[in-house]
């Protein structure tokens, strides 16, 4: 929950206008009303028929983006959700993608990076988007991650996913030292400066974004059974091990370097804060299985909070129509976006 009583301000970009974005950005938005000032960035227009067609009790209420750089974000009450007008290029058929609404969906990450920068938000949270229609619409993006990095002057970021695996069990959160690349591009990409600055981030997001005092982080081997001293691969000795005694050595606590296959389990999780995974289809498919639904995507390293669902557009469920789209990862982006919120505030009051 927000701190002091006070509810943080969150831009929430709508996405692919194709996808289920719009729907569970609405949905999310309105459920945490009395929790979070979730501010929708999208076209008001089909942002307001969407909403009609989920509830009719659903309140939006759409303001420019020339009235918001003029006098800032108005106070609307609990009542009702703001809308930042992002028109799109193109009518919405759902399901079907159009190039010529590419860039306004790339717009909306525009005005939340301004908007952060500027005072009138305090986080980004991003519903999925189509990364084919931006580049068929002539701009070539990677990815959110990328593009919100290139943003905001970001050399480094660093991907991490998390969730919850159930009521009674630890929060799980994964971090990658590599991202989307081939796998067999990925033991060159893993070097000792690279890890060095991973970690680095990853101990200060931990801190600075978590209100964790002492992160401890644990960190899989890139080879089976962590190389096998050396017979299943050398990568353990001659990166991972000097990077994580170099990363002790600057007050980080880093241990391992573990068996990616045994150490997902409670009893090594349970005194952990975050796990480091080598690349991308080590640690997350463990995450994703244990918390689908209700897992969320961060990016670390950024000087701006975001958080993400850690799924795609689902273009097949929105072209059924609305009712038919799963909420759970929204409302938990948003979520931990307040919580990042907080903790960001009490640390800067320290």
């Amino acid at each position: 929950m927000a701190t002091s009583g006070r509810r943080p301000v969150l831009a929430i970009t709508t996405g692919e206008p194709a996808g289920i974005g719009p729907e569970i950005a609405i949905r999310a938005a309105w459920a945490l009303r009395e929790e979070a000032n979730c501010v929708l960035l999208g076209d008001a227009a089909f942002l307001a028929m969407t909403a009609s067609s989920i509830d009719p009790e659903i309140s939006l209420v759409a303001l420019s983006t020339m009235a918001l750089r003029n006098g800032g974000l108005p106070h609307f009450g609990l009542q009702r959700v703001a809308v930042i007008d992002v028109p799109l290029g193109a009518f919405v058929v759902p399901g079907q993608l159009d190039a010529d609404n590419g860039r306004s969906v790339l717009a909306t990450l525009d005005l939340a990076v301004e908007g952060v920068q500027a005072g009138w938000f305090e986080a980004i949270v991003t519903a999925p988007l189509q990364k084919s229609t931006i580049n068929d619409a002539g701009v070539a993006f990677s990815g959110h991650t990328e593009y919100l990095a290139e943003r905001t002057g970001t050399s480094q970021v660093v991907m991490m996913l998390a969730g919850s695996p159930g009521a009674d069990a630890p929060y799980l959160r994964v971090a990658l030292a590599t991202t989307h690349l081939p796998l067999r591009a990925v033991p060159d990409a893993i070097t000792f400066d690279g890890l060095t600055r991973v970690l680095d981030i990853l101990d200060a997001d931990l801190k600075n974004k978590f209100g964790i005092a002492a992160p401890r982080i644990l960190v899989t081997g890139l080879n089976p059974h962590a190389g096998e001293g050396g017979y299943l691969g050398r990568e353990e000795i001659d990166v991972i091990e000097p990077a994580l005694a170099a990363a002790r050595a600057r007050g980080i606590d880093a241990r391992g370097p573990y068996p990616a296959d045994t150490l997902f389990q409670p009893k090594y999780l349970a005194d952990a804060d975050c796990v480091l995974a080598m690349y991308h289809d080590q640690g997350l498919p463990v995450l994703k299985y244990a918390t689908f639904g209700h897992g969320i995507n961060i990016t670390l390293g950024l000087p701006l909070i975001r958080t993400s669902v850690d799924h795609g557009t689902a273009l097949d469920l929105a072209a059924l129509g609305v009712g038919h789209a799963d909420t759970g990862s929204m409302v938990e982006a948003i979520r931990a976006a307040m919580h990042m919120v907080a903790a960001k505030n009490l640390k800067e009051q320290e």
